[in-house]
């Protein structure tokens, strides 16, 4: 009977231990939110040609310098492309909003409550020296990027607590941090680096030495500061994995280095490169005008997308005193005439932006609903009552009165504010200090903006100084928040996550290289953004989202420019490419050079 009793305790204690731990499934892809779109056996995802043709160079263009090899710390600019060389556990598909599949990582395996994650990598997978990856490569990685590479990988992978080994090739994550549904994900994005190469090395210093790396390509060849080469490895060991298939098609890749974008684009129609992305509207309606381009050498071509556009926008720096009231940001928001700007700098090509998630359901419209309310209630008082009861919309010129009206408002709140006019400058009451600031600017380009944005300010009594500096000095200084006013791009994903700490965390307000380039310290955004992390589901990761845009955007942080919903290309005739472009990117990885339309192109080229 003792026996009996003994061995239904025993049979008890198992049936209970089993129930309080959650199931474990093993995968080769996993989902922010709801099932993968790709199964266990998929060829290769819909967007890529499985059959498409290797071989060729391509010839692209970077903007300024580079000075370093390693993209994965604060120090020094990094080589463009230099991406290619390395690779990370998971990769994603462009046409999902958040799904990660297996790269370097055979399987993800994970609970339920995905409270941790562990990898199994691949046994094929191989360093260019023919080294295999390692679980001890992983460990180190997680290690070197939270100790010394750059700020946004400390505050990324802040809650990857440990990565232990627990078996020959399998690596398990443990978290930290609370609830986070996401982490699985982001452990899965660590560039994993070779824990051989870089022991006796200090990865915190710039370094020209071509790296070690497992991706599909390796550095060939470069001029410091004016190209880089990279070429295809040829025993590439993923080049037939099905995320692979169809991509990295290129035997050579050059990127050469221009002084700035006016110099590039004349370059690009020279025929000194063959494919460019377009982000200046003047240039895309009246630049590309030639004999070659009249002749069908090169193309521009519009492609559409469902991406989200982001934030673009004139940044404040709120940590100077001058823009730490709400009611002066949103007095020099009245000074942007974008109504004047789109339609005589844009040829009416953009639509304005009035959302941090714009171009995507994530952005908030209307007034807030009531999966929203049960958000931003208990935070009343503490957020502006506009959140509750107004839509956001930026500052128009299309209404009565337009700019003068406009500029009124402007003098209005900045009289709130404690700002008054003397002599025709605008001083504040109390310390009698001149309204002054610097417009910091990376590219020529944008000067055509700024500068009737300035006259605007001049009006209001404001004295605007606009500097243009090159790419190094530009990002030093943002490194260390020494700006007044920027423009940003602050871009985002559908499926919004710990990175939204480094957008607009206090702890990334004050770590020099972070993103938080407003500097807001600010605990209920805080609050929101963890509540954004840690969404359960879909549902409420979009009414979380909403509720962080709402409250963003009522805070004044930034004057919203524009967004246009299509990707603007021009390239020289002799590329293929497949028929279906993914929903949320360009994938350029996926063209090829067409060996027939190359040899018409030099045909044509020789009749000049």
């Amino acid at each position: 009977m003792r026996a009996i009793i003994a061995a239904v305790a025993a049979f008890t204690l198992l049936a209970s231990t089993a129930a309080a731990e959650p199931r474990v499934t093993a995968a080769h892809g996993v989902a922010m939110h709801g099932d993968a779109k790709y199964g266990p056996d998929f060829a290769h995802f819909d967007y890529a040609d499985p059959n498409a043709p290797k071989g060729g160079s391509v010839r692209l263009a970077a903007i300024g310098t580079f000075d370093t090899f390693n993209p994965y710390t604060l120090k020094g600019v990094a080589a463009a492309g230099i991406g290619t060389v390395f690779e990370t556990l998971t990769t994603h598909a462009l046409d999902e909003a958040f799904s990660e599949y297996g790269l370097l990582a055979e399987t993800i395996e994970m609970p339920e409550d995905r409270s941790w994650v562990a990898f199994t990598l691949r046994a094929e997978a191989r360093w260019h020296d023919g080294k295999p990856v390692t679980p001890e490569d992983v460990i180190f990685s997680l290690k070197v990027l939270k100790t010394d590479g750059h700020p946004f990988y400390r505050a990324y992978f802040a809650n990857l607590a440990e990565a232990e080994k627990t078996g020959p090739r399998t690596v398990r994550f443990t978290f930290s941090g609370g609830e986070n549904r996401e982490l699985p994900l982001i452990a899965g994005q660590l560039p994993i680096l070779p824990r051989h190469y870089w022991e006796g090395r200090d990865f915190t210093k710039t370094t020209l030495d071509p790296p070690l790396g497992s991706g599909p390509y390796r550095v060939r060849d470069f001029e410091p500061g004016r190209s880089v080469t990279y070429e295809r490895v040829k025993d590439y060991w993923g080049a037939d994995l099905p995320v692979n298939r169809g991509t990295n098609n290129f035997d050579v890749i050059r990127y050469d280095y221009y002084r700035d974008t006016t110099v590039a684009l004349e370059a690009f129609k020279a025929g000194e490169y063959d494919f460019r992305q377009e982000n200046v509207s003047k240039n895309w309606a009246t630049a590309y005008e030639s004999p070659a381009l009249r002749r069908g050498l090169f193309k521009q071509e519009e492609i559409r997308h469902q991406r989200p556009t982001g934030m673009q926008a004139f940044v404040f720096n709120t940590r100077r005193p001058l823009f730490a009231d709400a009611r002066v940001r949103r007095a020099l928001a009245h000074a942007f005439d974008f109504e004047w700007t789109n339609k005589n700098l844009f040829y009416g090509q953009y639509a304005r932006t009035e959302s941090y998630f714009s171009n995507s359901e994530l952005a908030s419209t209307g007034l807030p609903g009531p999966e929203e309310l049960k958000i931003l209630e208990p935070f009343r008082g503490r957020i502006p009552d506009q959140v509750f009861t107004g839509e956001y919309h930026p500052p128009s010129t299309g209404g009565p009165g337009g700019l003068r009206a406009n500029l009124r408002r402007a003098v209005e709140l900045l009289k709130e504010a404690g700002w008054a006019f003397k002599e025709r400058r605008l001083v504040h009451g109390e310390t009698g200090q001149a309204f002054e600031f610097e417009i910091l600017l990376v590219q020529p380009t944008f000067e055509r903006i700024v500068l009737p944005f300035v006259r605007n300010l001049e009006r209001l009594g404001i004295t605007v100084r606009v500097r243009t500096v090159d790419p190094s000095q530009y990002q030093n200084r943002l490194d260390a928040f020494d700006f007044d006013m920027v423009v940003s791009s602050i871009g985002q994903s559908l499926s919004p996550g710990n990175e939204q700490r480094d957008f607009w965390s206090a702890a990334s307000a004050d770590t020099p290289g972070g993103r938080n380039l407003i500097g807001i310290k600010d605990p209920v955004v805080d609050a929101l953004v963890d509540m954004v992390i840690a969404a359960p589901d879909r549902d409420s990761l979009i009414h979380r989202t909403r509720a962080l845009d709402r409250v963003l955007l009522w805070g004044h942080y930034v004057i919203p420019h524009w967004h246009i919903r299509s990707f603007r290309v021009a390239y020289w005739d002799l590329f293929g490419r497949p028929e279906t472009t993914p929903k949320y990117g360009l994938c350029f990885v996926c063209w090829w050079v067409d060996s027939a339309k190359a040899a018409t192109l030099e045909a044509e080229r020789g009749k000049r």
